[in-house]
């Protein structure tokens, strides 16, 4: 795990002298992606420079230093991942030519991609490559950059013009501190974060810069400054290839050779040369994932857990209970309120755009615990996603197999009614019928419910029905001054896949957003912010597409999801240790608001501060600000996207 930035410029001016200095800028900012070692190469004559900030992990030698030339100094290469199967890969390229087993100057895992790439060109290489991986690699004798994200967004990949300098880096740190940077806030990008508190690809909060997004090979030539993307692997070819591809194994099959993969993978992910361990939350994810560990280790697996005092977000004995039934050598941390509250100011500086998704609290403590005592991390992270886990799944599909039976017209007429009536004058009419309606008939704000009832029911399709389900802010181009929200994964009709199962939908468009853009941000984040590795096994591409070949009744069985993972798992530890609700790993955000956090919220959310920023519409901000604070509505979520975007703001500088 590393981290890399660089630039492309067309300044024929610019000295070799002058391009270190602004790329020193870049890559010093990324430090903490890096702490080991740091490399640059430059050359001027073709005016690109790159950055490399190293945390090493297999190799610890001076030969893994970066950045580094392929044998033939045709390529050099900045990379940041790990490509697990690299040994296999070595064998295979010295299998097809012998004297490069002369060639290899150390065992890191970047030599291997420099020689696959040598031998087979770059895309056949990436398809052979397991692992998770960003990389930018130049080839001399083509004069042209190459730029590649790994299949499902583990790494992240920045890149865009700018004052004529194509900028590129593993965090939008490294961008912004290049001198000739010009920073102007992306509104349109604005909504989406509202709407979904994060900013999906290939969208980044700044006017410009782009996310490369997952499973994308983009090429930048030197000699015309044109750019080219293509696609070398994606989740709509892997998903329609796998519904329709005819499986007549039994289950029992099925589940061994699922069991198999997910060992296989944890096996290959515990290959370093440092401490390694995992997070365990005591759910089926993390502890499938430690239990194979477990398996195949000849010691006790550290293993971390975060827990807190107040019982509705605490698992932590949960996890305690299998890591003394697995034997794993595990450390927990009950954190107080005032521990996670001092993570609040570094958030604006770890998520270098606005980032709201609370878990982001106790995924820094867990990571900052796991550093104590690790460099490597494994992670559960993905198993919901790919077996059914959210309980969203059931409640979208039973939704929708009610609602999608109305015909359209009388979905959009009635919700057009629906909104004639303002929130107001709904409100009028309930309070007049009160008295005569039964206790249990009596509701608050029920404008806003009409209202929201008339959202859901008035959609076209069933894409459009879960992003209303998963949406914060319904309406974010009325909050956002001059923004309107920009076409993406749920809008887009090229990535449309209209699959007849609502489940599978909705797992498909969550892999698209959800995934790379809010849970691995999430992770990678937090845990480089403190220097640590994070492994997300379950993320190997082979169990991907097998887990998108098993049919949906392994999965989602009798209404509970991941049927298929507990099966797996039900085999290394007792299933009264697992089976229980979900609590999610989460933080009291909606109590902190109106207590602790109650001055800041204040502050960030002036009347004044917002008009003068002129970017948010202060007035529904404020009305349910004001709503929360008296504890007639808990609007925690609309309001953390807010407050996160405002520190964000502060953070920056941003007039």
């Amino acid at each position: 795990m590393c981290g890399f930035t660089g630039y492309v410029t067309r300044n024929s001016n610019y000295s070799e002298k002058e391009m270190l200095e602004d790329l020193l800028q870049m890559n010093n900012s990324i430090i903490h992606r890096g702490p080991d070692s740091g490399g640059t190469w430059i050359n001027a004559e073709r005016g690109i420079a790159l950055g490399h900030r190293r945390l090493a992990i297999v190799d610890l030698t001076p030969e893994g230093h970066q950045p580094m030339y392929s044998n033939s100094g045709r390529y050099v290469i900045v990379f940041n991942g790990e490509i697990y199967n690299f040994q296999k890969l070595k064998e295979k390229i010295i299998a097809c030519s012998p004297e490069y087993a002369s060639k290899f100057r150390g065992n890191s895992d970047t030599e291997v991609i420099l020689a696959s790439i040598e031998l087979f060109g770059i895309e056949k290489a990436v398809d052979s490559f397991i692992g998770m991986f960003a990389f930018s690699i130049f080839d001399l004798k083509e004069n042209k950059l190459h730029l590649v994200r790994d299949r499902v967004g583990e790494k992240p990949l920045y890149y865009g013009w700018n004052n004529n300098h194509f900028l590129f880096g593993s965090e939008l740190k490294s961008i912004v501190a290049h001198p000739h940077c010009h920073k102007e806030i992306n509104r349109n990008a604005l909504t989406l974060y509202l709407r979904h508190n994060y900013i999906p690809a290939p969208y980044s909060i700044y006017e410009g810069i782009n996310k490369l997004e997952p499973g994308k090979h983009l090429i930048l030539d030197l000699n015309s400054y044109k750019e080219e993307i293509r696609t070398y692997w994606s989740f709509e070819n892997i998903i329609t290839q796998g519904i329709y591809s005819k499986n007549n194994k039994s289950e029992d099959d099925i589940l061994e050779e699922l069991e198999w993969l997910i060992k296989d993978s944890v096996k290959q992910q515990m290959l370093a040369d440092v401490p390694l361990g995992a997070f365990l939350s005591g759910g089926i994810d993390s502890s499938t994932i430690v239990a194979l560990m477990q398996q195949q280790s000849s010691k006790p697996v550290k293993t971390f857990s975060m827990g807190f005092n107040e019982d509705a977000y605490n698992e932590a004995q949960y996890a305690k209970e299998v890591a003394r039934y697995l034997g794993t050598d595990h450390t927990e941390m009950y954190v107080t309120p005032q521990e996670a509250l001092n993570v609040i100011p570094k958030l604006p500086v770890l998520y270098d755009e606005p980032f709201s998704d609370s878990s982001q609290i106790p995924t820094f403590l867990v990571s900052q615990l796991a550093k104590q005592h690790v460099t490597v991390s494994l992670s559960g992270d993905a198993g919901d996603e790919l077996f059914g886990g959210y309980s969203r799944y059931q409640l979208g599909a039973n939704s929708w197999g009610k609602l999608g039976r109305i015909p359209e017209v009388l979905r959009t007429g009635g919700a057009t009614a629906l909104k004639g009536i303002s929130v107001d004058n709904w409100n009028r009419y309930f309070n007049w019928l009160s008295p005569m309606l039964a206790k249990t008939g009596r509701r608050g704000a029920v404008g806003d419910k009409m209202h929201k009832i008339a959202e859901v029911i008035g959609v076209k399709d069933f894409d459009e029905f879960y992003q209303r389900l998963i949406s914060h802010w319904k309406n974010p181009n009325e909050i956002i001054i001059n923004g309107k929200e920009p076409n993406y994964a749920f809008t887009d009709l090229n990535r449309k896949l209209k699959l007849e199962n609502p489940h599978q939908n909705m797992m498909y468009l969550d892999s698209i957003t959800y995934l790379p853009d809010d849970i691995l941000v999430k992770v990678d984040r937090a845990a480089m912010g403190v220097s640590l590795e994070t492994r997300v096994p379950f993320l190997d591409h082979r169990i991907i597409e097998f887990a998108w070949k098993m049919p949906n009744s392994m999965k989602i069985r009798e209404g509970t999801g991941k049927w298929a993972l507990r099966q797996v798992l039900y085999k290394h530890v007792p299933q009264n240790l697992i089976d229980r609700p979900k609590k999610g790993f989460g933080v009291p955000i909606d109590q902190w608001l109106r207590g602790p956090l109650k001055e800041w919220c204040e502050y960030l959310l002036d009347g004044k501060r917002l008009n003068d920023q002129g970017i948010l519409n202060p007035e529904p901000i404020l009305q349910k600000w004001k709503e929360h604070k008296e504890g007639t509505r808990d609007w925690h979520y609309y309001l953390w996207d807010i407050l996160m975007l405002q520190a964000w703001i502060e953070q920056n500088n941003i007039k």
